[in-house]
């Protein structure tokens, strides 16, 4: 006989998991599930996640909501690359842009093609043959849609957002789709003796709440993941040595560019993040390289406009639970795990949560075998994650503090060392399953840090060097035009917020 069905969804805690959980789950399972938000307003979010990578666009358009939708609502701008700055050494500068480079020659790829041009002494840039990096530094964009001459010209977008004002914005799309919320803290988490399972929640208001599967989005302390069930900690940090940021907001004058830019500095990195009305920024650092009044006056420093507030400190572990979900509870957000925000995937990896509790939603009897994939995929995408941030580091010419020079004397995971490897020697990339970032993320990294193959492929060399250079010449020209024509960065943001005029435009 079947099990039977769910009926209720408790989420603890309130920012942004909290409500996009809610969110999501209001809008996939209708009026079928019950879903409640426990969080209490005395509790402030860590709210520090305002970059984003291009899959939050499907997590919005999945909810019948619009790229201005977004922007309107959270005074959000566009997210066409990553500058890093000073990662090669001082007043270095290179681009992580979300598209694709070039085209291939048939089945010879492009990059094998541009790699024999490169050692033949033509001088390239890489950056010339992909539509948004190129868009990216003359501080435009453009929507290409279907029509892009060719695969370098086709890009996706990501967004910089308030994540406060993101966060309000759900609260208000879940609780119209039936999502009550109840403003109290917990005081207790009372578990069923025989099961093990939570059972219900104590709550300072003097009621007691319920639910068949409870949602942990508690944040760092993990409330019921942790403290309650017990389910321990894979450390990172052997790998990656940042376990602490300050954070604040800050004054701006001037348009946004469409990038956030990284700075590289002694024990760690900066970043500025441009939205409509402020910067977000914040500075990141190791605390066994830097002290806390050392990082503290070393980012005053470096803040970029007059600031709106006081910074405040955020202490971390990078790394994930053993379990994202144990008993009848999954954890999301920071109750699950965190890699610091270099490549800004903390959101990403909530809405990877989100999707596979909806792909593996349990029925009364939580069967195993639904625990052990979630627990497994979670684990690998936590892994992949790691070793693209590890990345940038391993890769960095610098090793003028005790910090650069503990960073190159890492010993790297196997994964990330065949990556290396196959690049490097036949200019392969490498794909595991759950992977977040895709071959052309790791080749604008591997570009930035001058990283090639040593190997040219045969095939490449058959392409007589004429044609090659001819048809190079031809897709910089329309990558160069296709930017000559495009509005500005500005104006695209001016257009979201005049279209949706602050309404919520949602798409049946």
């Amino acid at each position: 006989m079947a099990a039977a069905p769910l009926s209720s969804v408790t989420i603890v805690g309130g920012g942004t998991a909290g409500w996009m959980t809610a969110a999501a789950l209001a809008n996939h399972f209708k009026d079928k599930v019950k879903i409640r938000v426990i969080a209490s307003s005395q509790i402030a979010t860590v709210g520090v996640g305002e970059a984003t990578i291009p899959t939050i666009r499907s997590f919005y358009q999945s909810l019948g909501l619009s790229d201005a939708d977004i922007i309107s609502a959270t005074g959000g701008t566009v997210k066409m690359a990553l500058a890093f700055r000073d990662w090669r050494g001082a007043d270095s500068v290179f681009y992580h842009g979300f598209g694709g480079y070039g085209e291939d020659f048939g089945d010879v790829s492009f990059l094998n093609v541009f790699n024999r041009l490169r050692l033949e002494g033509d001088e390239l840039d890489l950056d010339d043959y992909c539509l948004s990096t190129s868009l990216a530094k003359a501080g435009k964009f453009a929507m290409t849609g279907g029509n892009a001459p060719f695969y370098g010209a086709h890009f996706d977008f990501a967004l910089h957002i308030d994540a406060g004002r993101y966060a309000a914005f759900l609260k208000t799309y879940a609780e119209a789709r039936g999502v009550t919320y109840t403003d109290a803290k917990i005081t207790q988490v009372n578990l069923d003796p025989d099961s093990g399972h939570i059972k219900t929640l104590d709550l300072d208001n003097g009621t007691e709440a319920g639910g068949n599967l409870f949602i942990d989005c508690s944040g760092f302390q993990g409330l019921l993941i942790h403290k309650a069930l017990g389910v321990g900690f894979e450390d990172y940090g052997q790998w990656l040595f940042c376990d602490r940021a300050f954070a604040v907001q800050a004054e701006s004058h001037t348009p946004p560019p469409p990038t956030i830019d990284v700075y590289a500095h002694d024990a760690g990195w900066q970043w500025t993040i441009p939205l409509q009305q402020r910067n977000g920024t914040g500075f990141v650092y190791a605390s066994d390289h830097m002290r806390d009044d050392e990082a503290y006056d070393a980012f005053l420093k470096r803040i970029p406009g007059k600031l709106l507030l006081e910074p405040h400190q955020l202490k971390f572990r990078p790394g994930h639970r053993h379990k994202a979900w144990e008993k009848n509870c999954v954890a999301i957000g920071l109750s699950g795990g965190f890699i610091e925000p270099l490549e800004s995937t903390s959101i990403a990896l909530i809405q990877t949560g989100i999707e596979k509790l909806k792909q593996l939603f349990p029925a009364s009897d939580f069967h195993p075998a639904l625990q052990r994939e979630y627990n497994d995929i979670f684990a690998a995408e936590y892994e992949r994650v790691r070793d693209f941030v590890l990345f940038h580091y391993c890769a960095a010419t610098r090793e003028d503090t005790s910090f650069w020079k503990a960073v190159k004397a890492v010993t790297l995971p196997d994964s990330l060392t065949r990556k290396l490897t196959l690049y490097k020697e036949r200019g392969h990339f490498v794909r595991y399953r759950w992977e977040m970032f895709h071959p052309q993320s790791w080749l604008a990294i591997y570009n930035g840090y001058r990283i090639y193959p040593d190997q040219v492929d045969p095939a490449a060399q058959a392409i007589p060097l004429n044609k090659a250079r001819q048809r190079l010449k031809q897709m910089k020209d329309l990558i160069a035009q296709s930017v000559a024509r495009a509005a500005s960065h500005q104006d695209f943001i001016d257009y979201c917020n005049r279209t949706t005029q602050g309404k919520i435009h949602v798409r049946a």
